[in-house]
């Protein structure tokens, strides 16, 4: 009865993958031994044998100029005549211009890429770079965590979230404000709803789905307009005494603050913030805003009124269950410093100019 759950599982996987620790991915009857390239230390990689390999995205594959043969990743031998630095250039773009020749890549064409996608998907959700080192063994380690397919389809279905506590405060638009705490089962960061006033639950509620932006709610970037909207957003509720402005802890379109200043990184090179997201090994959108519609359900809301400029977020509330009844524009914002990043959101990520 004390045994971890299949959620409890990914939630240690991720936590061993961030410190560094390789985790065991069981794929049918073979063992592998997986370590995230970003954190793995110099001693550790010495460990490894000649047939170790590696595995990166079909994304950052492109900017290596290798082919992903397995759909969305590629998997690969590992010369390990290169050294551990050279191994961390293979994940990190930072490193692009040191180890600019860093082939010829002996593509793995044969076999189960299970274990590797197990992998590269818990990085990306360990908010680390998402490139992996993977190793046959023949017996699991007790001491490492162990997972299996099975478990991470058993964690991924469950999306379920639990209210941990409600509480009354003033802010500037409204004295008449509750913070609602929201925490996921599966171990993920905490999530938030500001209500704003006395919204009534039969009415389509005005709506603001913001994910989380140290850089710009906190420190006024000029790089984005995510301070702009959400100043604006509330000040829209305050003045109709009315409104949910949900804080999703998804910073930098769902890569983590770390990979996101990365991405800045590549931008001061002249990569706009799809290409870098690209490079970095990343989709130009990696949130969920699933946990948003279960949210506002929680709340007792079925129909909104969402501020946004954003086509998808209106694509999956409808599909999650919460209707969009009007979507209200939210222009707020542009600077001399953000305005190449708003046009490239609206002419590659569709976003409403």
């Amino acid at each position: 009865m004390f045994s971890p759950t299949s959620i409890e599982l990914l939630d240690r996987a991720r936590n061993d993958l961030r410190i560094g620790l390789p985790i065991c991915i069981i794929d049918n009857d073979q063992n592998w031994l997986i370590f995230a390239i970003e954190t793995i230390s110099k001693e550790r990689f010495s460990t490894l044998n000649e047939k170790a390999e590696f595995s990166i995205t079909k994304r950052r594959a492109k900017t290596l100029k290798v082919t992903a043969y397995d759909q969305n990743i590629g998997r690969f031998k590992l010369d390990k005549s290169n050294d551990w630095r050279w191994v961390k250039a293979i994940a990190d773009p930072a490193d692009d211009l040191n180890y600019p020749m860093k082939g010829p890549f002996v593509p793995i064409r044969f076999g189960s890429p299970n274990a590797h996608q197990i992998g590269l998907k818990l990085c990306k959700q360990a908010r680390l770079l998402p490139a992996v080192l993977a190793q046959k063994i023949e017996k699991v380690d007790k001491n490492l965590t162990s997972i299996t397919a099975e478990n991470v389809a058993i964690a991924t279905q469950n999306k379920n979230i639990t209210r941990i506590v409600s509480g009354n405060f003033p802010i500037k638009v409204s004295k008449s404000t509750k913070l609602h705490i929201f925490r996921h089962e599966n171990g993920t960061e905490e999530n938030y709803a500001i209500e704003v006033g006395t919204p009534n639950r039969s009415l389509p509620v005005l709506c603001r789905i913001h994910s989380a932006c140290f850089t710009g709610d906190l420190l006024g970037s000029l790089k984005c307009d995510c301070g702009a909207q959400l100043n604006e957003a509330l000040k829209r509720m305050g003045k109709e005494q009315s409104g949910v402005l949900l804080y999703l802890n998804q910073e930098g379109r769902g890569i983590g603050l770390a990979n996101k200043m990365r991405a800045y990184a590549l931008q001061n090179q002249g990569f706009d913030t799809v290409e870098a997201n690209h490079r970095l090994g990343f989709e130009d959108e990696e949130r969920d805003f699933e946990i948003a519609a279960n949210i506002l359900k929680n709340l007792g809301f079925n129909s909104v009124r969402l501020l946004t400029n954003n086509p998808n977020k209106i694509k999956m509330m409808n599909n999650s269950g919460i209707k969009v009844i009007e979507r209200v524009s939210l222009n707020v914002g542009k600077t001399a410093e953000n305005a190449h990043y708003l046009a490239t959101k609206v002419k590659k990520s569709g976003h409403y100019s």
